[in-house]
This record gives C-alpha cells, structure tokens and sequence, in this order.
C-alpha cells in the first residue's frame, strides 16, 4: 500500500480530491514501477485537480503529469533496480494514473534517467515547465534567433515556464523582457536576468494586424490576445515559441506578420515529444540551469497541501515552481 492523491468524479460530474491508501495491484500496466520521491504542481495539474477543464480523460486518476525517483522493479532490460528517473508527459496524469502519488507504473519508453548530478528534487525543481522551457529555447535557437537580432519576450513570466525561460535566456546572453500581470515581481524577474518588465494588460486586449517591430523572438505561455499581439511586434524574420494557453485557446490574429515580415510561429509540445528532443533538453538543463536558481524559483509542499496549492496556482498566486515531496 501506498499514498497517493485521488481523483474521483461525482454523480453530478465534480471533481473530487482525496489523499488516501492505494493497493499497488491498481497501478495500470507497464513495464517498471518507480518509488517516486517528488513530483510538481504545473497549471495542467491544477486544472486537472480542481475539475476547472477536462484534462482528466478517465477516473479514477491519480494526477500528476510529472515525477522523479527511483526504479522499484522493471522487466525492460534498460531500467535496472535503483536507478534514478523522471517523467514528464506522456498522457500520465490524464490517461494513466501520473505521479502525485509514491509510486507508479508506467512504460520504459517514457522515462528519462536524471542527468548527473541532479537530485530527484531539482529535477522536479524544473519538471515540465522547466523543460518546456527550455524546448523553447531550441526552437528559436533552431530557427536562428541569436542574441544579436535583438531582445526577447517571455509572456507569463511569473509562472514556471516563464522563470525559467528568462533564466536560460539571460544565460545565453539574451536581452529578456518579460510580460506579466503582477508589477510588484519586477524586481524578482529582474534577479532572474529579465532587463526590462512590461504589464501584461498591454498585450492582453485585440490590437493591431501589425504593429511596432520590438522583439526578434518570444517565449509565450499565454495564447489568445497575446500571442496575436506579440506576432504582430516582431520584428522581421522574428520567431515566437507558442506553448501555453492561459489566456485562452484562440488565436484572434491575421496573416499579416507571417507574410508581410516573415514572422514564424514555432508550437512546443512537451507531451508527446521525440525522446532524442526530451534527452537533449534534460542534458541542457543539467548544464545551464544553476542549484541557486532552483532553490529562489522553487516551494516545496507535502502530498496534502497539493489540493489547496493547485487553488492557489490558478488564481495566479503562485511564482515559479512547485515541488511535491510525496513522502511528507
């Protein structure tokens, strides 16, 4: 037996969440089972927790779309006993029972060992919106966006993908703006490497097809108004790497940027992405991300503040990451 949270549905179609005691032979199918130590809290996870959106597709469901830990048993030839893993994606957490819960059991072919020298919690320090932040960051780099072309906007930025761009950005030598609904972080942004922080209302309403070239690439977690309006700022041949939709799933725009200044919009998945994409990603993490960052950026909370803590997320309560110690 072990403890996990609980997603049930109600007659009348709620959500509920319960942290309660869960026979391993419940576990669905897979080729190893993982004693997991941490897990996270991203904005898919609150909704999927709280029942605000339809993230869950069956229940019973234990959430989580993330976690790290230990192999328990496996009988795929390429996980041994003791080994340290992570998880990120996958439909885990929406199809198959995820990880905010101490253990699990899940396909060899979803897991990536935890580069050297990461603990099981700093990788949870990063998680999905870590390495969907650095995703982003390929994918302007991929399509030739260099620090040169000038500054960069990441929408969002108080939340996990958006501090951790910034963070990555700055290293690479970026000029990083950042986009946000709460001013009174700007000198947190700052920290983090962001030299310029702009009120997200500015973005946030219909605009012009085109308007004012300012960014030579943009990370945005947002969608909707905003990615409309930060396509039609920038500058020619400028690259926006759409991830998120906190705003909404609309994309109220016109083609105007992407003919007239050959604008390129770049979509990120971290789900289902290629397992090569997934090692590159985590290994550069590994490398540019410093312990620092991750101790400011990060909070910690035990298995049973996670319902209340997904409350807080959605309301934008929340900056940077949380991390999930599933044993506390």
């Amino acid at each position: 037996m072990f403890k996990g949270l609980l997603l049930t549905r109600s007659e009348d179609g709620q959500t509920q969440a319960a942290i309660t005691e869960i026979d391993e032979a419940q576990l669905p199918p897979g080729d190893v089972v993982v004693q997991i130590s941490h897990s996270t809290l991203n904005y898919k996870d609150g909704l999927a927790i709280t029942g605000k959106a339809p993230v869950v597709r069956s229940f019973p469901m234990v959430p989580g779309i993330d976690f790290a830990g230990v192999v328990q048993s496996s009988t795929d030839a390429r996980y041994r006993e003791g080994d340290a893993v992570l998880l990120n994606g996958w439909g885990v957490g929406e199809t198959h029972w995820g990880g905010l819960a101490q253990r699990a059991r899940v396909k060899a072919d979803w897991l990536v060992s935890i580069p050297g020298g990461f603990t099981a919690a700093q990788a949870m320090s990063l998680g999905t919106a870590g390495y969907t932040a650095m995703l982003c960051v390929m994918a302007l780099q991929r399509e030739g966006i260099e620090p040169s072309a000038g500054p960069v906007l990441v929408t969002g930025a108080n939340g996990g993908v958006g501090t951790i761009a910034i963070s990555l950005l700055a290293q690479l030598g970026f000029e990083v703006h950042a986009s946000t609904g709460r001013l009174e972080e700007a000198a947190y942004l700052q920290s983090l490497g962001a030299k310029e922080v702009i009120d997200r209302h500015t973005l946030g309403s219909a605009g012009k097809p085109l308007q004012k070239e300012r960014w030579a690439g943009a990370v945005d977690t947002v969608g909707s108004h905003t990615l409309a309006n930060v396509c039609a700022s920038l500058k020619y041949g400028g690259v926006v790497a759409a991830c998120g939709l906190a705003q909404g799933m609309d994309f109220p725009a016109s083609v105007a940027p992407f003919i007239l200044r050959g604008v390129t919009l770049s979509g990120v998945d971290s789900v289902m992405a290629p397992m090569s994409r997934r090692v590159q990603a985590w290994e550069r993490l590994a490398r540019e991300i410093s312990p620092d960052l991750l101790a400011r950026n990060t909070e910690t909370i035990g298995l049973g503040d996670a319902v209340a803590t997904a409350q807080r997320l959605l309301t934008g309560q929340v900056r940077g990451r949380v991390v999930v110690d599933v044993n506390r």
